[in-house]
């Protein structure tokens, strides 16, 4: 395996918990969860801040027109920005469980997103949850069912593979995929070591996934059938969310890094930041 011997650079910081990044448009979308605000940050990191919605936002994906949807973790909704306007796109919260998270939009406007499924911080027991998914006007229904703490996802350029992450089972699963957005043939893409948490995830152009895992020793990049052939490192009390590729030629690996993750911490140290490096690799697929 590959580690990297040189530290990121630090682009952006000051966040309470940047999460969810998304390359689009020829800049950086990402949310501050515990921040409440999304932003798009552009090469020269200039900093805007694009919408700040009524309940915390989480994963984030584009609309064939451009529109953003945003996911209302605690109202389990998902909200449409457009022409400055914030409306709902779709409800989710008679489906779903103790909040929303992660979210993949593909080209069509289908809309995946994960469900925490379980109250972790009220001492519930985990459970498997269904992964949902809104279809472009608005309508819902599940889309699998059993993930584990499902989390980051990705889809091939061809999309025929989607690929998801379950953080309670250190595994990153994937499916078939058809031209009407329905999965089928669950398999495991790769089984992680214990203790590498997968959360936010993105796919390279030799069909490799990068894998922050949240509470292990950095980003790693990791091949189907789960031979681990790269690691970014983690700073030591630093701990990776998420990562996307980005930049002219997408060969720029941006990764959320944050000290904590509950809310009152992380709001009180405003320490998360936006980190990047050159892996060469290039990125491919969504997110």
């Amino acid at each position: 395996m590959h580690t990297f011997t040189q530290k990121p650079d630090i682009v952006a910081s000051g966040f309470a918990f940047a999460e969810n990044p998304r390359w689009h448009d020829g800049r950086l979308w990402f949310v501050d969860i515990h921040g409440g605000h999304v932003y798009a940050m552009d090469g020269a990191g200039t900093l805007e801040t694009v919408v700040t919605p009524p309940d915390s936002p989480s994963g984030i994906g584009f609309m064939p027109d451009g529109s953003l949807l945003v996911v209302a973790v605690h109202d389990m909704k998902i909200l449409r920005w457009k022409d400055g306007q914030l409306t709902e796109h779709a409800d989710l919260s008679h489906m779903a469980k103790a909040g929303l998270n992660d979210m993949l939009v593909d080209p069509q406007g289908r809309a995946y997103a994960v469900q925490h499924g379980f109250d972790w911080r009220g001492g519930e027991a985990p459970v498997a949850a269904p992964l949902l998914c809104a279809e472009p006007d608005g309508s819902v229904h599940q889309a699998a069912g059993g993930m584990e703490s499902g989390n980051g996802m990705v889809l091939t350029p061809d999309g025929r593979t989607f690929i998801i992450a379950e953080s309670g089972a250190c595994r990153l699963s994937a499916f078939d995929r058809d031209e009407q957005g329905r999965l089928s043939n669950r398999r495991v893409f790769a089984q992680l070591p214990d203790g590498y948490y997968p959360d936010g995830i993105c796919l390279d152009d030799t069909g490799a996934v990068w894998v922050s895992c949240c509470w292990g020793p950095g980003v790693i990049r990791v091949e189907d059938g789960g031979t681990i052939t790269h690691l970014v490192p983690s700073e030591e009390g630093r701990n990776p969310f998420a990562c996307v590729f980005g930049g002219p030629d997408r060969k720029t690996l941006y990764i959320c890094t944050a000290e904590q993750e509950e809310p009152t911490t992380a709001l009180a140290k405003m320490a998360s930041r936006i980190e990047a490096i050159d892996v060469g690799f290039a990125g491919a697929g969504l997110p």
